[in-house]
């Protein structure tokens, strides 16, 4: 079960990021990444077995490559080779749902956005003078949306934009015949999305490899 909800993660990313499609490896799967300063490719692993985890960290040469897995950080740290460090700040939660309609209604005060490019759709919540306010994105894969950079600006934050944007992409992904979401968390984020009925399947360990 987990092992498939990484997978449709790692899909709905890619979509929704516009990277190159992921590269299957014996390990798992790897992501180019262009055009950011702290990450220049990434290895999901669905599985975080000793073996595997060895195997993807030994294969990597390339400094600011990133690997994330379904573990607890200090279960993989032991499992490293040279180079490679725990980001224990950027440890996230995998998180899914089945879907339900809400109707939500944007707070008084905004107005509300939604535009599909492709496989991808972007909620933008607009204040009274149509500056940006929140924002949230999701990647369709059929049956699946994987949600993604779901952000309120911090002049805006405590009046439910988060709340409606997840909604708002929820009801969207179900017109177009999705039933599952799926998504990666922060420790903030998990809190929001824990209240809409999310729930978290495993910890996410991140690590990158910085000789």
């Amino acid at each position: 079960m987990v092992a498939d909800i990484v997978r449709t993660w790692v899909a709905g990313w890619a979509v929704s990021r516009r990277t190159p499609p992921p590269v299957e490896k014996p390990w798992g799967f790897y992501i180019e990444v262009a055009g950011n300063a702290d990450e220049v490719g990434r290895h999901v692993l669905p599985e975080a077995e000793e073996s595997l985890v060895r195997s993807a960290a030994a294969s990597v040469s390339v400094p600011r490559t990133w690997m994330k897995m379904p573990a607890e950080p200090e279960e993989i740290e032991s499992w490293l080779s040279p180079g490679w460090v725990v980001a224990w700040e950027e440890t996230g939660h995998l998180m899914a749902v089945d879907l339900m309609a809400t109707d939500p209604v944007a707070p008084e005060g905004y107005t509300v956005t939604v535009e599909t490019t492709g496989a991808v759709t972007y909620a933008r919540v607009l204040d009274a003078v149509g500056e940006q306010a929140a924002q949230g994105q999701m990647a369709s894969l059929g049956e699946a949306v994987v949600v993604d950079r779901v952000m309120t600006e911090e002049a805006h934050r405590r009046r439910g934009l988060g709340n409606f944007v997840m909604r708002t992409l929820a009801d969207h992904a179900l017109e177009t015949g999705a039933v599952l979401g799926v998504l990666g968390a922060t420790d903030a984020g998990r809190t929001l999305y824990e209240t809409l009925g999310w729930k978290k399947h495993t910890t996410l360990a991140e690590c990158i490899y910085r000789p």
